[in-house]
């Protein structure tokens, strides 16, 4: 079986995603934001142009994916959404691995989404797609490799304690933990810049003041970010000693946790 190549940047095929145009009309009220059928269609796209370094970042993901890959074993993507990370991984992967990719989301559309893609091209390992909500608790079994990206931050605080506790139990040794967080400055003063020149970042990249503006309202009571320490200090807490920085843009940050 030969390891799928694709555009480690997230797309599969030369297909181009539809343009993320959530919030360009102003709305009398703003919801908090969700996953569901509006933010999947558009959700590719809405990750090339707010998540900086966005391929790069699926590049690295995938590298040390296959790293820690370990045969007969499960490689977790948790709040997988259209799956752009299992497509990134099986870029790196040896051919014919026996490995199961396992997603999990709480977004059926999502699911949907990642479904129809891998099925459309003929994704070469073996993979299960299933509902969950992070919050609620989940179930982690031999696994050598569990992804986070920018899921984290989504899982109100009170649960992530328990979600690390979770992923470090089902864990194998040699495993590890791979995280992609929005992340706060450590000081106010670095945390101000920071978000100032991510919102510049995503002017560059077409989105107008009043989409900047409508979206970071929505997500306000939905993305709780921690300071890098912080989310370092849940990995010691759930067992992980060997911890180490992979990422770092302005407030996004990369993080690998291994299992001795």
């Amino acid at each position: 079986m030969t390891a799928l190549k694709t555009d480690v940047a997230s797309r599969p095929s030369a297909e181009v995603p539809p343009q993320d145009k959530l919030f360009a009309a102003p709305r009398k009220r703003i919801d908090d934001f969700n996953f569901g059928k509006e933010t999947a269609a558009v959700f590719d796209d809405m990750l090339n142009r707010s998540v900086p370094y966005y391929g790069e970042i699926q590049r690295m993901v995938g590298e040390l994916t296959a790293d820690f890959a370990q045969e007969k074993t499960a490689i977790y993507d948790l709040g997988c959404s259209t799956a752009n990370s299992f497509f990134a991984a099986a870029h790196f992967m040896k051919p014919g691995q026996d490995v199961q990719f396992i997603g999990i989301d709480n977004s059926k559309e999502m699911l949907d989404k990642s479904r129809r893609k891998l099925e459309e091209t003929g994704f070469p390992y073996a993979y299960d797609l299933r509902m969950g909500d992070m919050n609620h608790g989940i179930g982690i079994d031999n696994a050598s490799v569990v992804l986070m990206s920018l899921t984290l931050q989504f899982v109100r605080p009170l649960h992530r304690d328990s979600l690390l506790q979770t992923i470090y139990n089902g864990l194998k040794p040699n495993g590890c933990v791979i995280l992609v967080e929005k992340v706060l400055g450590e000081d106010s003063t670095f945390n101000r810049l920071f978000i100032k020149h991510y919102y510049e970042y995503k002017a560059r990249n077409g989105y107008s003041e009043m989409e900047i503006s409508q979206k970071r309202e929505a997500l306000e009571n939905v993305l709780i970010p921690y300071r890098l320490e912080e989310n370092k200090e849940l990995l010691r807490r759930a067992g992980f000693s060997s911890i180490d920085i992979f990422f770092k843009w302005y407030n996004f940050c990369g993080i690998i946790a291994f299992k001795e």
